[in-house]
């Protein structure tokens, strides 16, 4: 699954803002151990840094946690294209809707954000934090459904021959 992470998501784990941490940070997590694909836009990095000198003002400290986020995450440019083509949608904020029509070009399966109000007329499926976590649990769950289900079908399973009976 790829996904778009939205700068508030990032920001909410960097900044500790209560009482966004704990699911946010687990959103980061599941992209850190390759549950999902996390992609952030270039945007989001500048931002994500301007927000950040302005708080701590440390510019080397604010530069390795940009260096530490390309480990994590896919960063993706944001076009003229999607700029454009945000300009006609009918979403109410200008840099959301820039922010789907680049998740809608890169074909991803969801932005996660705590933003969902301002994503109704996405034509991105728009996540929660836990409505993401939850999809992710599920999806889990069906795999490994069917990957009992395979292994039953095609003998995979342990036989009463392979069983100690004593």
């Amino acid at each position: 699954m790829r996904v778009l992470i939205d700068t508030c998501i990032i920001l909410d784990v960097l900044q500790k803002r209560e009482p966004f941490l704990q699911v946010a940070t687990e959103v980061l997590k599941e992209v850190a151990i390759k549950k999902c694909y996390g992609l952030v836009t270039a945007k989001s990095i500048t931002d994500i840094y301007y927000l950040l000198k302005r708080d701590i003002h440390d510019e080397k400290g604010v530069r390795c946690v940009i260096k530490a986020l390309y480990s994590f995450f896919e960063v993706v440019d944001t076009l003229a294209i999607d700029c454009y083509n945000a300009a006609f949608s009918e979403m109410n904020d200008y840099e959301d809707a820039v922010m789907t029509e680049t998740g809608n070009r890169l074909n991803v399966d969801g932005i996660v954000t705590r933003n969902l109000k301002d994503y109704k007329l996405s034509c991105v499926k728009a996540f929660s934090p836990d409505e993401f976590l939850n999809y992710l649990s599920n999806a889990d769950d069906i795999i490994a459904h069917k990957m009992a289900m395979q292994n039953y079908t095609s003998g995979e399973t342990t036989s009463h021959n392979d069983i100690d009976w004593n």
